[in-house]
């Protein structure tokens, strides 16, 4: 074992049950409220042949939950042509149950609702489906008030009345497993098939940046290696088609889930939906090309939006809050390209209708955009979310009273050393650049999926001598640097679109360098190199 990854092993308090997780020791589902009511009411419905509508979210989160729990309905013996799948409109319906998933049930002649990766908060729409004789089951991760909807089954470890807090970092597609593996104790699912569904476990959990330890460390190391030998035509087409050679984190995160999110941003989610749920490798070959094409509108509409921000950018408030005529699906990401950039929260607003805008926000710190929309809700129409992200509806002739109670929110809380949040700490340091081997990126390979609780580790090299710096790509905006350990040897670094004065380095004043090892292969050859993360 190389000895950084030892000292790094010991500095995280990494034990054998983290290094080497056993399936086994996953959270019994009956912990969950309700789980026995859902898989007793899914006996029913598949005794009496019931019709099951599964209604999902439009996120990587979403689509990935529903497609999970068609699948374990089928593995339970539902036959498919008594379920079906609907997913709510980013325009049209917004999150959570929507008023047209009553007017589809009715259509439809539909018995059951299961909902996934939403439906805590949707009291009202319960209530009409129960009025119509509709039984609903709802699993979900997000935040429940007080008093919950009067459904036949609720699972949600953040529920008030039975928090199940070792099962409250699961995503929806999570509890959605949790579900699955309830039905597998039942007997209801052949034990073992349910891990074929890790896969989807995997993506949701790290799209929708959940905590990366305890049971999800647990899904998320079995996820990977069921990834990697996916059953599902539409993902091995669709990481073929991104370019996708390893399944790590970094693929999931960069190449594989803003294609599965790209739909649901720009046209609709059920594209992704189609392309998990197809068995025709054709098909799927279509799906991802058409998903790769609206990546790349998104990159450039992306670009735009956040260029012409950048360029008009004047305000000395604290948060920035900007409206323009931009598509509303990538609002979310102008604002956290942002925050990257000025490490200030940011709004994004367009307008949807005549004098209406909507928007997202992102944060990060110890600014709550849950609280602040709370806190201006009188000059909001509607609004919410999570700490670091949330959507917002205002009227346009509110716009300046919004800006002004958001700004002076921030003020009130008075925040100290925000900054400290977007500087890169260094695990561990090294003079000698030998250590950075091919041996500690195998070694590094088992803390695989990295992500939120479980970072991927950051390296300083102390004072190496800096023997070349080079200019790459189209625009000489990469940089290739050549460095020297004291142990005389060499190591490549590279960094993407590196600021201008990194080309400008020289031996005259040390510096040292914060690196992520990484992994290159050319003519079957494999090297160990660096991707340059910060110079001090």
């Amino acid at each position: 074992m190389n000895k950084l990854f030892t000292q790094l092993v010991e500095k995280r308090h990494l034990d054998d049950a983290f290094l080497h997780p056993k399936y086994e020791n996953l959270t019994d589902p009956f912990t969950l409220p309700d789980m026995d009511k859902a898989t007793d009411r899914i006996k029913k419905a598949k005794s009496t042949a019931e019709k099951i509508l599964i209604y999902g979210d439009y996120d990587v989160d979403g689509v990935t939950a529903s497609t999970l729990m068609e699948q374990a309905l089928i593995l339970s013996g539902i036959k498919p042509e008594n379920i079906e799948i609907m997913l709510p409109d980013r325009f049209a319906d917004g999150y959570g149950m929507s008023p047209r998933l009553i007017e589809r049930a009715k259509d439809h002649q539909v018995n059951l609702i299961i909902t996934v990766d939403c439906g805590s908060r949707n009291h009202a729409i319960v209530e009409e489906l129960n009025t119509l004789k509709i039984n609903t089951i709802i699993t979900d991760h997000h935040e429940c008030a007080d008093t919950l909807p009067d459904a036949g089954a609720i699972i949600n470890p953040h529920r008030k009345d039975h928090p199940t807090e070792s099962l409250q970092n699961l995503a929806g597609v999570g509890v959605a497993f949790k579900l699955a593996q309830a039905l597998t104790k039942q007997n209801l699912i052949e034990d073992g098939q349910e891990k074929w569904l890790l896969d989807l476990v995997l993506l949701g959990t790290i799209c929708d940046n959940m905590l990366l330890t305890g049971e999800n460390r647990i899904l998320g190391y079995y996820g990977t290696k069921v990834l990697a030998k996916t059953r599902r035509p539409g993902l091995r087409e669709l990481m073929r088609t991104a370019g996708v050679k390893s399944i790590t984190s970094e693929s999931i995160g960069f190449q594989i889930g803003p294609r599965l999110n790209v739909a649901g941003r720009l046209e609709t989610a059920e594209l992704s939906l189609k392309l998990l749920r197809t068995a025709s490798a054709p098909e799927a070959a279509t799906i991802a090309v058409k998903l790769e094409e609206l990546n790349k509108k998104r990159r450039t509409e992306q670009r735009t939006a956040t260029d012409e921000i950048i360029h008009r950018k004047h305000t000395t408030e604290p948060v920035i809050i900007e409206t323009g005529h931009w598509h509303e699906g990538i609002l979310g990401i102008v604002a956290g390209r942002l925050v990257e950039k000025y490490h200030q929260p940011a709004f994004v607003l367009t307008e949807v209708e005549q004098g209406i805008l909507k928007g997202s926000g992102r944060s990060f710190g110890d600014f709550n955009l849950s609280d602040a929309l709370n806190y201006a809700k009188d000059a909001i129409i509607g609004g919410g979310g999570h700490a670091g992200a949330a959507g917002v509806r205002l009227d346009f002739k509110n716009l300046y009273q919004f800006r002004e109670k958001i700004n002076e929110y921030y003020k009130s809380l008075h925040l100290i050393n925000q900054e400290d949040y977007f500087k890169n700490h260094a695990d561990l340091e090294t003079t000698d650049l030998g250590d950075i081997s091919l041996e500690l990126i195998e070694d590094l390979k088992l803390l695989e999926p990295f992500g939120a609780g479980n970072e991927e580790p950051i390296i300083r090299l102390k004072n190496p001598e800096i023997l070349e710096t080079k200019r790459m790509g189209d625009q000489g905006q990469h940089l290739r640097l050549d460095l020297k350990g004291k142990d005389g040897k060499i190591l490549k670094c590279v960094a993407f679109s590196a600021p201008n004065h990194w080309f400008e380095l020289d031996n005259y004043d040390p510096h040292d360098f914060l690196i992520k090892p990484v992994e290159n292969e050319w003519n079957g050859t494999r090297s160990a190199e660096a991707r340059l993360i910060d110079i001090c």
